[in-house]
């Protein structure tokens, strides 16, 4: 005769078929086709909307980089005539 934890165990592996054959019809059902259908074009739509953002970033990142590169060789114009104009008032109180 059958024990009571073999019958379980045989019981629980009917169980597991019987549960994994339905799981598989159900996610193969229209329904479910349609929820994964819904979720993969949120999903599109999300990474248009990533893809839009990181260019927007991308873009002013590049105008702040331009911008601060226009004010650097501006200073440095503004030391370099400094420098210039300092050597040359050096020079001219030698001469005097």
């Amino acid at each position: 005769m059958l024990e009571v934890s073999t019958l379980k165990k045989i019981g629980l592996f009917a169980g597991g078929v019987l549960f994994g054959t339905a799981g598989v019809k159900v996610l193969s059902s229209k329904d479910a086709k349609k929820v994964y259908t819904n979720c993969t074009a949120a999903a599109l739509r999300a990474r248009d909307c990533v893809m839009k953002t990181a260019t927007i970033m991308q873009e002013n990142a590049e105008d702040i980089l331009a911008e601060a590169q226009q004010i650097n060789e501006a200073r440095a114009a503004e030391e370099a005539a400094a420098e210039e104009d300092a050597g040359a008032d050096a020079v001219s109180e030698e001469t005097v």
